[in-house]
């Protein structure tokens, strides 16, 4: 049997759903005892009434883009509150009380074999192997899914944390650590943020929030939530280890990273409650 591509169009109200959208509707409500599409908060339920205006206008996907593009302006805010904040906690040198004390602790404990293996780690996070993942996560999670959401979450999640990767580095253009206390090779774009672990958090972290929503073990959940975790608590670690970014460029790329993860889980909210909102309307 010949498989069906991700669902091409939003279904008009009172037609039979999609099988990607059903199954949307179905499964990914709810985490646990989680309903995903219950607002509590004021804040919340204001943003939900937002979702619903931008839904019933233009559709749930509508919803979603703008949001996530409300989220971006608002991440990028985060970006120059980061820069601020960095002005406030380094000297004249530009480094942070705790920066120069930590790689000096690091310079103690190298050893070549570890350099090459972390090396070779920090590499999969890079340039080449977190874009591999992300569209390799992407196709896999869209074809089987029948549905374009994972597709334009992962795009735009790493659209958002590249963005933000540059715009930090070009507020505050920092120096990396000096090239005799890194190992090579060598690295000459700014140092702050660190966007391997900017890129790391909110790509991984996508990847693991689609992964959980379809898992209904709770061990199975938390596994995942684990391996997300400790795998950009090592990428964080190794960018230090390696001397090519300061310690406090990796505490600001996984709090940005983070906070942009938020948003874009807060988004994907957002859509699905106009899904079931546009089910309740056409079942009415």
């Amino acid at each position: 049997m010949t498989p069906q591509p991700p669902e091409a169009v939003d279904p008009t109200a009172g037609s039979a759903p999609a099988p990607g959208t059903a199954a949307e509707r179905r499964e990914d409500t709810s985490v646990g005892g989680i309903q995903l599409t219950r607002w509590t908060s004021w804040v919340g339920r204001w943003i939900a009434a937002f979702g619903h205006r931008i839904g019933d206008w233009l559709g749930p996907y509508a919803a979603l883009v703008i949001t996530l593009a409300i989220g971006a302006a608002i991440t990028t805010a985060l970006t120059f509150l980061a820069a601020a904040v960095y002005d406030a906690v380094t000297d004249e040198d530009g480094v942070a009380g705790i920066d120069r004390p930590v790689l000096d602790a690091i310079l103690t404990i190298r050893d070549p074999t570890a350099n090459a293996l972390i090396t070779g780690f920090t590499d999969l996070a890079g340039t080449i192997g977190m874009p591999l993942l992300a569209v390799t996560a992407l196709l896999i999670l869209s074809i089987r899914r029948r549905s374009w959401t994972p597709a334009v979450l992962i795009v735009a999640t790493g659209i958002g944390s590249l963005l933000m990767t540059v715009a930090g580095k070009v507020l505050i253009g920092r120096d990396r650590p000096p090239i005799v206390d890194a190992v090579p090779p060598y690295e000459v774009s700014a140092s702050f943020p660190s966007g391997h672990t900017l890129n790391a958090v909110a790509l991984l972290g996508v990847i693991a929030y689609l992964l959980i929503l379809r898992r209904e073990s709770a061990l199975a959940r938390a596994a995942i939530v684990v391996v997300a975790v400790l795998a950009t608590i090592l990428v964080a670690a190794s960018r230090v280890y390696l001397g090519h970014h300061w310690v406090t460029d990796v505490i600001a790329g996984w709090l940005l990273g983070a906070a942009w993860l938020a948003l874009v889980i807060t988004a994907h909210r957002v859509y699905l409650t106009v899904r079931v909102r546009r089910e309740e309307r056409a079942s009415a």
